[in-house]
């Protein structure tokens, strides 16, 4: 928050220089506003008048182009879509050379005009205008023309011409086209051509039946790779048929007599007798059992009977094992051998398979190639065709909504906006003006300017229009500047020795002889016996201000014998004395560089209080140097914004190029009114005139001490006739 505040007071101080700046040269911004306003007034009056036209036409986007693929191009170029640039295109398109030509032929604006083609061209595209209606896609073409019939047949022409040759363009782009799609349709009947002869080789070389679709026939009638398919199935059925005889013999070998019983039991082979046999032998184990249970011993005949019959069918069983391993090793071996013969067969299968394939791929991909090109170039021939019928029908790219009419009110010059725009560039042209030349104003303006530029204090600011203090009737609050100059002049001097002051300025007409004369009145009437002596010996006035006779004093001092009370003289007002300049000599510097000047300086500073002495401007001649030389300070008289600082700077370099001493500058003639800069340092205009007008004189301020003594030994009082 705290460096937010420095940056806004810093914004405002600028703002308000800039509104000072105006301020300070309002005329010349009202002078450049009314130049400016009067030259558009003047233009405006002598400008021809021009009356408008306008003709609204519909641009259709660009018809698709021909395709030979029967596609739009409008996919694939973009044609016929609104770009962004469409319209920018289409303005071009209508002011081209091309289009106004035809304008030019068909109006006979040559004759019409009484200038060349080319001319009439050059006026054509400064008149015509084109405009895009906001929010439709509708164009209007605008014209403008000192003969509102002209105006009006122009703007007709212009778009009849433009749809003339949009229209020629697009018939010469269609029949490019179509002789295009004609060459591709003939160059894609050569190629199915082509691929007709191909397929017909292929079908006649490998003894394929084509029957018009994606299913052939070869010359068995059967598909290629079934004999490969089938030998493959054999090979496999035997391949498993043979590992099966091998496990059931390799597990008839590893059983012993009881298991292998059981195992051959369980195979289901041809012949084989375990499968009924070897379930008797188990019952008749099981009856032996039972017999032997029920208490029939070894030797009883049933048991006898029972052991002969069941060692007869274990026999049985053992050859029918032995019978069943053969039977078993013969399939094997047949297998074996059925294997190698399905093999020998599989393998001319599939090489057989494999050159069909072939055969058969060559085929399609000839028959796909064959079939594809046939389509694309019955496609192709209907597009034709439908570009063919197409070009028979008429359309109209441009269309013409609203024709142009005749118009009755002219529409150029517009005499409010120019005169609304002559003010606007006026002010701004006056303002810019105005802050060129306070860019290029080198002169004091500020109290800052002077402090910085001379280095010496500003003792007071003098408002502008300050007239004769002593007379005005009553209090005037314009007093107040010139005690704060005496309160300035008296805290800035070091010595209070040094009580004779001249007053000097760069230029004539600064106002330093007005200030004397009011200083000298404020000290006066301070109680500061004081001494004005006129040493402007080139134009003197201070006598003016007092309705004296100058024809004796300080001329005269200076060459003759006069007494100091011979040129002294008492003012009306008390305790201010006045020394006029007395004749004007022929040199007047020889006369001021002089001992007797010397010596009257010191002389009076001994009698008065303050002595101030009117000088010539210091710039041009060497009066108020001599004058720097002789007394204690020098003030300067600064006009505010008259002189250069480089001017200023000279003249304080004058003033101590002679061993003069500058006390400070006094800036003469500020505007406080306007110049809102002073306001501050002026404020007693609004603060302390009310006070001073209802409390009469001001009271007498004291004095120092030394200047009261002096005053009571030495000075001339109020009321006496002469000095002594």
């Amino acid at each position: 928050m705290n460096s937010s505040a420095p940056q806004q007071n810093e914004t405002a101080l600028h703002a308000v220089d800039y509104w000072q700046v105006i301020k300070n040269r309002y005329g010349i911004i009202l002078l450049t506003l009314m130049l400016v306003f009067m030259t558009a007034a003047v233009i405006t009056y002598v400008m021809p008048k021009k009356f408008e036209s306008q003709a609204v036409i519909e641009v259709k986007p660009r018809l698709a182009g021909m395709s030979p693929l029967g596609v739009s191009m409008t996919e694939t170029s973009g044609a016929g879509r609104m770009t962004p640039q469409f319209f920018g295109t289409e303005f071009e398109k209508i002011k081209s050379r091309n289009s106004l030509s035809k304008v030019v032929e068909n109006l006979q604006l040559v004759n019409r005009w009484n200038v060349e083609k080319e001319g009439a061209l050059i006026i054509l595209k400064s008149i015509v205008d084109t405009q895009n209606i906001r929010g439709t896609d509708l164009i209007a073409i605008r014209v403008r023309h000192t003969n509102k019939v002209d105006a009006r047949d122009i703007a007709d022409e212009v778009a009849r011409s433009y749809r003339e040759y949009r229209s020629e363009i697009e018939t010469r782009d269609a029949d490019r086209q179509l002789q295009e799609l004609n060459k591709a349709v003939r160059d894609q009947e050569d190629k199915v051509e082509e691929r007709r002869k191909v397929l017909s080789t292929i079908v006649r070389n490998k003894g394929i039946i084509y029957k018009g679709t994606d299913s052939f026939y070869n010359q068995g009638g059967v598909d290629e790779d079934m004999g490969a398919r089938s030998a493959l199935e054999i090979y496999h059925n035997l391949e498993q048929e043979k590992l099966q005889l091998e496990s059931q013999i390799s597990s008839l070998l590893k059983y012993d007599s009881e298991q292998l019983m059981v195992y051959a039991a369980g195979l289901n082979l041809p012949d084989n007798i375990i499968r009924t046999l070897y379930p008797q032998y188990l019952d008749a184990k099981r009856q032996l059992d039972s017999l032997k249970i029920n208490g029939l011993g070894e030797r009883h005949p049933t048991i006898l009977v029972a052991v002969d019959q069941i060692e007869n069918m274990k026999r049985q069983l053992n050859e029918g094992v032995v019978n069943l391993r053969a039977t078993l090793q013969a399939q094997l071996d047949l297998a074996s051998n059925r294997l190698k013969s399905v093999e020998v067969m599989k393998d001319q299968s599939r090489e057989e398979a494999i050159k069909r394939g072939l055969d058969a791929q060559d085929y399609v991909d000839a028959k796909r190639e064959f079939e594809t090109d046939q389509q694309l170039l019955q496609t192709m021939k209907m597009k034709q065709m439908g570009e063919t019928i197409s070009r028979k029908i008429p359309g109209e790219s441009v269309e013409m909504h609203d024709p142009p009419v005749i118009s009755n009110s002219p529409v150029s010059p517009n005499v409010t906006l120019n005169l609304i725009l002559g003010a606007v560039v006026g002010l701004i042209f006056g303002v810019g003006i105005a802050f060129f030349l306070e860019y290029l104003d080198t002169s004091v303006k500020t109290l800052e300017d002077v402090e910085r530029y001379l280095q010496v204090p500003v003792l007071a600011v003098i408002p502008k229009d300050v007239g004769i203090l002593h007379k005005q009737s009553g209090m005037s609050p314009d007093a107040e500047a010139y005690r704060i100059l005496r309160t300035n002049i008296e805290f800035n001097r070091k010595n209070p020795e040094d009580n004779a002051l001249t007053v000097v300025s760069g230029g004539a007409g600064e106002g330093k002889s007005t200030t004397l004369v009011n200083l000298a009145y404020i000290c006066a009437q301070g109680g500061y016996t004081t001494l004005m002596i006129d040493a402007d010996l080139r134009r003197p006035r201070l006598h003016t201000f007092f309705d004296i006779n100058n024809s004796v004093g300080l001329t005269n001092y200076l060459t003759t014998e006069l007494m100091l009370e011979d040129v002294i003289l008492q003012t009306p007002v008390d305790n201010l004395y006045f020394m006029p300049s007395g004749i004007l000599p022929a040199d007047a510097a020889g006369i001021l560089n002089s001992r007797r000047m010397s010596e009257l300086i010191k002389d009076v500073k001994q009698r008065f209080d303050l002595v101030l002495v009117d000088s010539p401007p210091i710039l041009g001649v060497s009066d108020a140097s001599v004058l720097a030389s002789e007394v204690d300070l020098t003030m300067l008289v600064v006009q505010h914004r008259k002189l250069p600082r480089n001017m200023l700077l000279r003249v304080k370099q004058a003033v101590e190029n002679v061993g003069g001493h500058v006390i400070g500058v006094v800036l003469n003639n500020v505007d406080v009114r306007s110049d809102s800069q002073y306001q501050y340092y002026t404020s007693y205009y609004t603060y302390y005139a009310p006070a001073e007008a209802q409390a009469g004189p001001a009271p007498t301020p004291t004095l120092s001490s030394q200047a009261s003594v002096k005053s009571q030994a030495s000075a001339p009082r109020s009321g006496d006739s002469d000095l002594y």
